[in-house]
């Protein structure tokens, strides 16, 4: 398995040029917008491929895949080699691990999400363990199995909402 990447380059914020980076963003994410490019780059995924091996499996010409694949090098995405009219490509990591930098920026929002649900799922826990809970309640409780709303097993054996009838 040979993955080439490109070197991460550690820059201070200040010296950055925004413009150059924000430019570069654009491209990744335009490439990464097409789900054949993703495919392209999922094949890549630890070995390399010449182009043609590469179109064989998509149902378009090979110019079209040619297209795309130039799109991808555009972005940095991937590396072809050349040797006469054979091209070789390979996956370029770099350029996925900025774009994943940049979005982590705003994991803190998806976080607050399973932040929220672990805590609600605990609760759940929590009041299914309780003496006198749904669980260990009387059959007669609210969440008892007599209950109209209790579920009741459907068919292959899976749960459902069904009403059972009084």
């Amino acid at each position: 398995m040979v993955i080439k990447s490109s070197p991460l380059r550690i820059v201070p914020a200040d010296a950055r040029d925004f413009a150059a980076d924000e430019a570069h963003l654009d491209q990744v994410f335009f490439a990464l917008a097409d789900p054949l490019r993703r495919k392209i780059l999922e094949r890549l995924d630890g070995t390399s491929f010449l182009v043609s091996e590469l179109a064989a499996p998509f149902e378009i010409s090979l110019q079209g895949v040619s297209r795309h694949i130039q799109v991808l090098v555009r972005a940095g995405l991937v590396q072809q080699e050349r040797s006469g009219r054979i091209s070789k490509c390979s996956l370029e990591i770099g350029p996925l691990y900025e774009a994943a930098i940049w979005m982590n920026r705003f994991s803190k929002y998806w976080q607050q999400q399973f932040d929220l649900l672990a805590a609600t799922l605990a609760e759940i826990d929590e009041r299914r363990l309780a003496p006198g809970g749904p669980a260990n309640g009387p059959a007669g409780d609210a969440g008892g199995p007599d209950h109209p709303a209790a579920p009741t097993a459907g068919p292959l054996g899976k749960r459902s909402a069904r009403r059972k009838r009084i």
